[in-house]
């Protein structure tokens, strides 16, 4: 079991940036690689970013390139996401998730297997 706390979200105003941290705890957390994902009220639950085990390799979805940064950091079983210049549209709950699946999954809900309870990220225009 993996056990996965998300932190940092609130309520900001658009252009501004925020910090997510997903603490894991439990299995070794470097055998996982981690995601985020988020999900807007009647939306379905869409890829955000993604890290392998060793941090070498992140994976992002494209409409987010250049404004988010997945990082993590194994000796302090945390994983964090940077959101800059914040949109409206970014607004959502934000998950992160633990997967041991190959790479090219990363981007699936589905191949997820551990999940946080969400944190609300809700940005003002």
């Amino acid at each position: 079991q993996v056990q996965l706390v998300e932190s940092g979200g609130g309520l900001v105003q658009a252009g501004v940036s925020l910090r997510l941290s997903c603490a894991a705890s439990g299995r070794t957390f470097s055998y996982y690689a981690m995601g985020w994902f988020r999900q807007a009220p009647g939306k379905e639950r869409e890829f955000v970013a993604a890290v392998n085990w060793s941090a070498g390799r992140t994976y992002y979805a494209d409409s987010l390139k250049g404004r988010f940064t997945i990082s993590r950091d194994n000796a302090k079983n945390t994983v964090y996401l940077q959101m800059n210049s914040l949109k409206p549209e970014d607004t959502a709950v934000y998950y992160c998730a633990a997967t041991r699946a190959m790479e090219r999954n990363l981007y699936l809900v589905s191949a997820y297997d551990y999940w946080g309870q969400g944190t609300q990220v809700t940005v003002s225009s």
